[in-house]
């Protein structure tokens, strides 16, 4: 009896110490970090155009809006052109405030509830000059 038990004990040692290094993998592996990406506010060459235009990110995300050239530019979400056709989803994307010095930076995170689907935006002062983009978040 005594070796029966003794045996016991050993393998539900052996099991939770397994158990606890199979776990400490899962606390310790890396998650999954959100990304920066950088648009430009107007081409290095002077064009009126966002650069790149079209970026494809994931909820949580980060896009940081930089003034490059032939400022004013700003950025605002189209309410009728995102997945949602929500106002107040395009207003909280968008800076509406004019960056006018080279440099200036403005930050959208896109939350990790944020529907998938396209973002088109636009800078106000120059959109008519087709100085537009999208953002494809994925699902």
């Amino acid at each position: 009896m005594k070796l029966i038990a003794a045996s016991w004990r050993r393998l539900t040692l052996a099991v939770l110490t397994v158990i606890l290094v199979v776990s400490s993998f899962a606390v310790f592996a890396p998650t999954a970090s959100a990304e920066t990406y950088q648009v430009k506010l107007g081409s290095d060459k002077g064009l009126l155009q966002f650069q790149p235009s079209k970026l494809t990110v994931k909820p949580g995300d980060t896009i940081e809006w930089v003034n490059n050239k032939l400022a004013p530019h700003n950025v605002v979400f189209d309410p009728a052109k995102n997945p949602a056709q929500d106002k107040a989803l395009a207003a909280s994307l968008s800076h509406n405030k004019l960056l006018l010095n080279p440099g200036q930076k403005v930050t959208t995170t896109f939350a990790a509830d944020a529907p998938a689907g396209e973002y088109n935006f636009y800078c106000t002062p120059h959109r008519g000059a087709g100085m537009a983009g999208k953002i494809i978040v994925e699902g």
